[in-house]
């Protein structure tokens, strides 16, 4: 059954909810809102959860769009939020409305996102010259140079 790991979840205050699976294989844990959120069309809202939690050393936590509210047009504006290991505040996740409408309220204890936890590798930096970059047929080509859109 892959890496198997234990993360310890704080609530901050009684009326938090801890995250839950949608099935037994789901890969994501459903983060639900601490408190009734109106995210204004085009603009960036924090939703808080009223969750603290500790991922282990060498792993991280990703907070990631739920599909059905993508589907309406909530989106979260960094694509996907890294929660370091080391970090415990609040989880909260930022969102932001595209969708129709002048607005979109999330309700309390509604999920609004998921969170998905990924082994970190352990890397290391080493500067070299350009030239000691080992070549690729792509090379340096940029956007689009692969002729896939």
């Amino acid at each position: 059954m892959g890496n198997e790991i234990r993360v310890q979840f704080a609530k901050l205050t009684e009326h938090a909810q801890l995250p839950t699976q949608g099935s037994a294989q789901a890969a994501g844990w459903d983060l639900y809102a601490l408190e009734q959120t109106t995210v204004p069309k085009g603009s960036s809202v924090m939703i808080s959860t009223g969750l603290a939690c500790a991922i282990p050393s060498g792993w991280e936590g990703q907070i990631r769009c739920r599909s059905s509210l993508g589907k309406k047009g909530m989106i979260l504006p960094n694509g996907i939020g890294t929660i370091d290991s080391d970090y415990r505040g609040e989880l909260k996740v930022l969102a932001t409305w595209i969708g129709e409408g002048e607005s979109f309220t999330i309700n309390k204890g509604e999920r609004v996102a998921q969170m998905v936890f990924s082994e970190i590798p352990s890397v290391h930096i080493d500067e070299v010259a350009i030239d000691d970059l080992d070549s690729t047929e792509r090379g340096v080509g940029g956007f689009g140079s692969s002729g896939q859109y």
